[in-house]
């Protein structure tokens, strides 16, 4: 089961509520990293908005989060622009080809004429600060963004800004390289009195207890005294990081080739992709009854149940960890594996194993692969009480393919 706290994404955009009011920006939530909908309500005081990355994300945040939509795809149909003119708010083009196929249907539209709609570029400032190429738009050859040898001499009639979006986990040293890169690149148009926004994109790990907001508040204020635009951020992963976690039951514990082996109810894969994706290891609790709550660590997952103690799964490399499991899902794949954690005792069929932090970039990936069942989706609220938002069944599976 899905379990998404309440309580830690309130915590989370509380300081993201500060941090814009102190640099005076607005700060909009990415759907592409959270899109569970029934939580919007718990959200829409302290954000400005969405961002969408296409149609459907900019309908689900018309219907839901009703407030500012910031949208901006690699590419667009032309019913995706007939429809997204209708109540986007920004519409930001990745490339000038985009922009020129659509620009005369655009600024022909009754709310382009109002200044209701504003259209940008995605610019790519050619600065890598990251460290994996998977996610890097910034490599030699990326599909994403416009260079400035690219923009250079370009029409730019019916644009009021410039969007980036080169950061995934990192810090505000990193956004202060790419703000450098950025005025070299685009800071001439970013002067001109037609521009009215800039997008700094998403990957800012603002509610990271060691991230520096102070530096990034100056970054804000100083970029915005430059240029004289809004400032815009959005981040996904900022405000739902460390909310919810993931239940599995143990299904089955095994050896081979002296490897112990644990076949649990959920699949990486098919529920937390992003661990064979990014790749990152995430924290692994073993779940007790009441009678070891002495034993709790001072390191909690984000969702707490009455009645039970978590054990943090270690490190196998730890010459001081017990017993090590190689945590693996039940479907078909061979490398459907979380990786290899150890834990006090021996594993047993019907333990319960809680993998935390798996809010962001986890419910939006899932899928029904090899028709394993999929996780329950709930929520947490403040005073402990499970609200059960979706279950899935044999149609689920079944529907998604005809």
């Amino acid at each position: 089961m899905f379990v998404i706290s309440i309580a830690a994404l309130k915590r989370n955009t509380a300081i993201l509520r500060e941090v814009k009011e102190a640099a005076g920006c607005h700060l909009v939530l990415a759907l592409k990293g959270f899109s569970c909908w029934k939580a919007f309500p718990y959200l829409r005081d302290d954000l400005d908005g969405c961002c969408a990355s296409g149609l459907w994300e900019a309908l689900l945040a018309r219907d839901y989060f009703q407030k500012h939509i910031v949208t901006y795809s690699p590419a667009y149909d032309e019913s995706d622009i007939d429809a997204l003119c209708e109540f986007t708010d920004h519409l930001d083009f990745n490339s000038l080809s985009q922009w020129f196929r659509f620009r005369e249907m655009v600024m022909a539209h009754p709310r382009f004429k109002k200044g209701e709609l504003l259209c940008g570029l995605r610019v790519n400032p050619e600065c890598s600060t990251g460290e994996t190429p998977i996610y890097d738009p910034c490599v030699p050859g990326s599909r994403l963004g416009i260079t400035a040898e690219q923009l250079a001499e370009a029409d730019l009639t019916g644009l009021s800004g410039l969007h980036f979006h080169t950061l995934c986990e990192q810090n505000s040293d990193d956004l202060e390289k790419t703000l450098a890169a950025v005025d070299e690149k685009f800071g001439h148009i970013l002067r001109l009195p037609q521009f009215t926004y800039l997008n700094m994109g998403g990957g800012h790990w603002i509610t990271k207890p060691f991230y520096d907001r102070d530096r990034l508040i100056r970054l804000v204020r100083e970029t915005h005294e430059k240029y004289g635009v809004e400032i815009w951020l959005e981040p996904g992963e900022a405000i739902a990081i460390h909310t919810g976690v993931l239940r599995a039951s143990v299904m089955d514990v095994f050896e081979s080739a002296g490897h112990r082996l644990a076949i649990l109810s959920i699949s990486a894969t098919a529920h937390m992709p992003d661990v064979m994706e990014m790749p990152y290891r995430p924290d692994v609790f073993l779940v007790e009854d009441s009678e070891t709550k002495s034993q709790q660590p001072t390191k909690m997952p984000a969702v707490v149940f009455d009645g039970e103690s978590y054990h943090l799964a270690g490190d196998p490399t730890n010459p001081q960890s017990p017993l090590t499991y190689r945590l693996g899902g039940p479907t078909c794949l061979a490398g459907d594996v979380v990786g290899d954690f150890s834990f006090p005792r021996e594993l047993k069929g019907g333990d319960i194993i809680v993998f935390d932090d798996m809010a962001h970039y986890t419910m939006v990936k899932t899928t029904t692969f090899n028709g394993v069942k999929h996780p329950p989706i709930a929520l947490q609220h403040e005073d402990g009480r499970l609200e059960i938002l979706r279950e899935f069944g044999y149609a689920d599976f079944r529907d998604r393919l005809a």
